[in-house]
């Protein structure tokens, strides 16, 4: 069954409020449990006040008490960054908190100055820390001691200190068994990450700043690694991501405004990103060419923004899942809503009323033809 879910970095101009940046989150996540939003994601940054919450495990167990359906996703914990026996900790914990409302995402990293600060630079041995990681954490959920692990990346041992009718030696077992999904995000085309989480049968999460024609090879590139552990691939597992803003029909001008200002929300968005990547691409902060940034941010606010009438939005969200192909779940993005909070809740309200009725019919109408062929 098709579902509708929110994905929030978050990411807000640094000048705002940390406080008030916080609840404008928490506030739009008990919007979307009380419209039916199946999941809510939040992710994890530690060196930029403009993505500033550093743990969505511990923003997301502010809401549980103050919402009733949702589940809850990290997008992503960054596995590199963190001490595995941390992870496994505080990851079941969560979940039983959340009794099983609870995607466990994970990655390596993707905000340049989180791999400064905690030296991990080198991609490789962060993609090679994030597998040692994951197979860990899900050796400290299963086995029983005694057990030891001498990694690349990691130590941990648990066999001298053991009293298991005191419980002491054991390791807290999250709630879902044997272990909540696990997620991971995706990004290039014919993604090595894609095929890997095919492999591995996990989620897969393709972001909502990636163009279409490369999220288009990201189901094939699953399903072969899928194929070659032996699985069946399952589009339910594929969640994508896209900006949508919907407006009244006398209000088109407000969003054709917001796309056009160089300094607007989705700009800054993409500036931001594109500043970011320049500096994971091992550019000097002074080197960057800010012209050079807001002109390709201004394209890509074009490209990737779905904004319009209730009508043109689902026109045009049908035409992405043609192009893309078939998924389980679309994730609205949450951008910054200083001033226009209204107007953003709004728009998530009809997403959940109007358009997406329509859109996850035809989703299963497609499914169900594709399934009858």
């Amino acid at each position: 069954m098709a579902k509708l879910g929110l994905f929030m970095m978050p990411l807000h101009p640094p000048s705002r409020d940390f406080a008030d940046v916080l609840e404008e989150n928490r506030q739009l996540v008990i919007l979307a449990d009380r419209l039916g939003y199946a999941e809510a994601w939040m992710g994890e940054h530690y060196t930029s006040t403009a993505e500033p919450v550093t743990s969505p495990l511990l923003f997301n167990a502010s809401l549980i008490a103050e919402t009733k359906q949702i589940t809850f996703g990290s997008g992503v914990i960054s596995l590199p960054q963190q001490h595995p026996v941390v992870v496994a900790g505080h990851a079941a914990l969560f979940d039983h908190l959340a009794r099983g409302r609870f995607i466990f995402g994970i990655g390596s990293g993707g905000l340049s100055s989180d791999w400064e600060i905690f030296d991990n630079l080198d991609h490789k041995a962060r993609a090679m820390a994030m597998i040692e990681s994951i197979d860990l954490i899900q050796k400290v959920w299963s086995e029983d001691p005694p057990w030891n692990h001498e990694g690349a990346h990691f130590t941990a041992k648990m066999a001298d200190r053991v009293l298991p009718e005191m419980g002491i030696g054991r390791f807290i077992r999250p709630f879902q068994q044997p272990h909540p999904p696990i997620a991971v995000s995706v990004r290039g085309a014919n993604s090595m990450t894609a095929n890997f989480a095919g492999q591995r049968g996990w989620c897969m999460l393709s972001g909502n700043f990636v163009p279409a024609a490369d999220i288009a090879t990201h189901w094939p590139t699953y399903a072969a690694g899928a194929e070659k552990a032996g699985r069946t691939a399952d589009p339910s597992v594929w969640r994508v991501g896209r900006s949508v803003l919907i407006t009244d029909s006398d209000a088109e001008a407000e969003a054709e405004a917001m796309l056009a200002d160089p300094d607007g929300v989705f700009s800054w968005y993409y500036q931001y990103l594109g500043a970011q990547g320049r500096l994971a691409n091992g550019d000097a902060p002074a080197s960057i060419d800010w012209d050079a940034v807001k002109r390709e941010a201004m394209e890509k606010a074009r490209e990737f923004v779905i904004a319009g009438t209730a009508e043109t939005v689902l026109d045009r969200l049908i035409a992405f899942r043609d192009e893309i192909g078939d998924f389980g779940t679309l994730m609205l993005t949450g951008h910054d809503m200083e001033d226009r909070q209204e107007m953003w809740h709004r728009s998530f309200t009809r997403m959940a009323e109007e358009v997406w009725p329509k859109l996850k019919a035809y989703m299963e109408d497609k499914r169900g033809v594709r399934a009858a062929e």
